[in-house]
């Protein structure tokens, strides 16, 4: 096995697939390069001599220009790399998406819905319209642990600090987002649980529900009642009896909608992970189900790639108001479009922002893009669907759950616990990770360097998605990681 991998035969750059030494002389593939310094796992070498000013190409595109002269053999990186990206741009649409053939539907074990979707949890969520009440929430959640067992899977409270105090487009993210969780599939019983006196309450909240099965809804105002504990209580009882008649049945993976997200990502995160959720999600929506890409600002860089994708000129206009309005969003607060990656993602080889988004992107696959979604709103679209959120590893998870997302697929390269209101799955980049954080990660998919092939890996990745859709605990379930986090972007009264 080779110790560097060049992506693309036109790349200027290699990427190490494990900490080199200076004075190496290693093969890439279609060549050899002699190491002039070390080099740290899933960093980038020049393969050949690179001018100041040039662009640096990986993945076969630019990921910034080079602001020093940087000779054969030595480290590209954030000392002598910098972003071309800038405000605002105009695009073109140049369709390239290849047309892809149906491949007959999986299924899993799932808890069908009158609304045809299928959930693949059943169980009890406590949502509060407001953060005043998210002690009680927290309480209620706490006692009513003994209604778990059977076909009622856990219960949880889901505290955030919204729902008073905002204005305009926060205080309908944010009522939208709550609509959305109180019928969510996964959620086989929903408390919805109120102060009385909040801007986003009950009565604001209920008529964005749309047409829900109200046997498993139940509403309660804590300023109403004497006692909101008991009161509650006995509601949850009520809605326990309820679904301690749901049973898990056979369900089309066509009905499938998965979340894609990355976080702590690192140099091999778009060499290994990110492919391997490209090949499944190519699969899933082959077989008529759903995925849906979100961090719009992690596509800054790698965004006519999405364009060009887009199944109709509509869906390109869409896309291209989902990325400038991304951007103009930064500039409106002053600030920089390209201020990413992270302090980690630098760390693990991660110079540019560009170079942060082609990674990104190969979580998409190569199918075309179906649908394109602001915040808040359902996925309507079977194939791949693209969301209009940042990058935050919460709000963005989150933001999927919101949009119908059953379960997600996180990719890392430097690891995290954290998991949203529903399954979230994590998938390493690099074999070290996966052993070291064994209690945090579901997958590995750095054996893609040890002679798995991609396929085999895309395969055993949607194995992974069945099981789990048929009720095998994700890893934040184990630890028992639930989190909510609704996107705000204005001013708080």
């Amino acid at each position: 096995m080779n110790e560097l991998v060049r992506i693309r035969p036109e790349d200027l750059v290699a990427v190490a697939l494990k900490p080199l030494k200076a004075g190496e002389c290693l093969d890439y593939g279609s060549g050899t390069v002699t190491l002039k310094e070390d080099l740290p796992m899933g960093h980038k070498v020049a393969l050949r001599d690179i001018r100041k000013g040039e662009p640096v190409i990986k993945y076969g595109f630019p990921i910034g220009e080079a602001t020093e002269d940087i000779p054969e053999g030595t480290h590209v990186h954030t000392h002598n790399l910098h972003t071309l990206l800038s405000g605002e741009k105009e695009y073109a649409w140049h369709p390239t998406y290849p047309k892809q053939d149906p491949v007959p539907p999986a299924t899993f074990m799932g808890y069908p819905r009158k609304n045809g979707r299928p959930g693949i949890r059943n169980e009890l969520w406590i949502i509060p319209t407001v953060g005043c009440v998210n002690d009680v929430a927290h309480a209620i959640a706490r006692d009513a642990q003994t209604l778990v067992g059977g076909s009622v899977e856990g219960v949880y409270a889901f505290p955030h600090p919204y729902g008073c105090s905002q204005l305009g487009g926060d205080q309908e993210n944010t009522r939208k987002a709550l609509a959305a969780l109180a019928t969510h599939p996964n959620a086989g019983g929903v408390l919805l649980l109120g102060l009385g006196c909040e801007n986003s309450g009950i009565q604001q909240i209920r008529p964005l529900m749309g047409d829900f099965d109200e046997s498993r809804v139940r509403f309660l105002v804590c300023q109403d009642v004497e006692d909101e504990h008991e009161t509650a209580l006995q509601m949850l009882g009520e809605l326990a009896e309820r679904m301690r008649q749901d049973q898990r049945k056979p369900c089309g993976a066509d009905r499938l909608v998965v979340g894609l997200k990355c976080g702590g990502s690192d140099g091999l995160s778009g060499i290994t992970a990110n492919p391997t959720i490209g090949v499944f999600s190519d699969l899933l929506t082959a077989m008529g189900g759903s995925t849906i890409l979100t961090e719009v600002p992690e596509m800054f860089g790698a965004e006519t790639i999405l364009m060009d994708r887009c199944g109709t000129e509509e869906l390109f206009g869409k896309t291209v108001h989902l990325i400038n309005d991304f951007k103009a969003y930064f500039e409106s607060y002053h600030m920089p479009v390209y201020e990413n990656p992270s302090p980690g993602n630098k760390a693990g080889g991660i110079t540019t922002l560009e170079d942060k988004a082609l990674g990104c992107t190969q979580k998409s696959g190569s199918s075309a893009v179906c649908g394109v979604l602001q915040y808040g709103e359902p996925v309507t679209e079977q194939g791949l669907n693209l969301l209009s959120a940042p990058g935050n590893d919460l709000v963005a998870s989150t933001a999927l759950a919101v949009s119908g997302a059953q379960l997600i697929l996180f990719s890392t390269g430097r690891g995290t616990p954290f998991g949203c209101p529903v399954p979230t799955l994590k998938i390493a980049s690099n074999t070290p990770l996966a052993e070291k954080k064994h209690l945090w990660i579901d997958f590995n998919a750095g054996r893609l360097l040890e002679g798995k092939t991609l396929e085999e890996l895309g395969q055993e990745l949607m194995e992974l998605v069945l099981a789990t859709a048929s009720g095998q605990p994700a890893r934040n379930e184990k630890n028992g990681f639930h989190n909510l986090a609704i996107f705000k972007q204005g001013v708080t009264l």
